[in-house]
């Protein structure tokens, strides 16, 4: 059954202080013969939260401890500045002691569809299982104006329920390619995490928190861990539709 709780932070700071503190609790709460594992996601939140766990949580972890996979990747190189591998190591790895053996980044500068099937094999291989698909310890989401998560878009919703692990997307402006985790990854997740800031989102996040209009047809809406746990943590402005007209959420 799934568990949904929702914090709204007074600042990213202090969001990212609180993720990054979550993080560490669920390492260090890791059996000594087992590993977290854990899909990050891209975009500005996850870098300031990033930089918060390499600032101040690079010695309380034991990062030979973690498994990083990634929940979506755009298909360039891994030195492009559009690469969310490329922001993870520059905000995390590069200032931490991972063994870059723990790193599965998503090889999108190989052709999609190859790379998609290939990762999505690896994934199944490494990870434990539970209902027969990989289950993450954690995956880490953002949320997109659209409603748009991981790189499932309103107009190709339909790839949230694929029988495949990782499927091939499209930005629908750019029509930049994607490769992306599917639903059934990220609902067998023990942990799904939405990392949501800025005011430019508040209206999508109280649509969908408070099932408004069509929120059911915004790819976010279909996160629902079937037998884990939904964590919402929102800044202020992200959150500013919910303090006005529910006041009972802040964390």
């Amino acid at each position: 059954m799934m568990k949904e709780t929702i914090h709204i932070f007074s600042s990213v700071e202090k969001l990212a202080d609180f993720f990054a503190g979550r993080i560490s609790e669920s390492i260090s709460g890791t059996a000594g013969d087992q590993f977290f594992y854990i899909a990050l996601s891209g975009g500005s939140t996850p870098r300031a939260i990033y930089k918060t766990i390499a600032e101040n949580y690079k010695d309380e972890i034991d990062w030979s401890k973690v498994m990083i996979f990634w929940g979506d990747e755009r298909c360039v190189t891994p030195t492009s500045d559009e690469s969310n591998y490329k922001m993870a190591y520059d905000s995390l790895f590069k200032n931490i002691n991972i063994p870059e053996s723990n790193i599965y980044r998503i090889e999108a500068e190989k052709d999609p569809a190859l790379e998609a099937e290939r990762y999505a094999e690896m994934v199944d291989l490494l990870l434990p299982h539970k209902i027969n698909n990989p289950q993450f310890d954690m995956v880490v989401l953002g949320l997109g104006e659209d409603g748009h998560t991981a790189s499932i878009f309103p107009d190709n919703i339909h790839l949230f329920n694929s029988e495949k692990l990782f499927e091939i997307s499209q930005h629908p402006a750019t029509k930049q390619k994607r490769i992306t985790a599917t639903g059934r990854l990220i609902n067998n997740s023990k942990e799904v995490c939405f990392l949501v800031t800025g005011a430019s989102k508040a209206e999508r996040v109280s649509q969908i928190l408070q099932k408004k209009a069509g929120w059911q047809d915004l790819p976010a809406s279909l996160v629902k861990p079937t037998d884990g746990e939904l964590i919402w943590m929102l800044d202020d402005l992200a959150g500013q539709m919910l303090i006005k007209e529910a006041g009972n959420f802040r964390g």
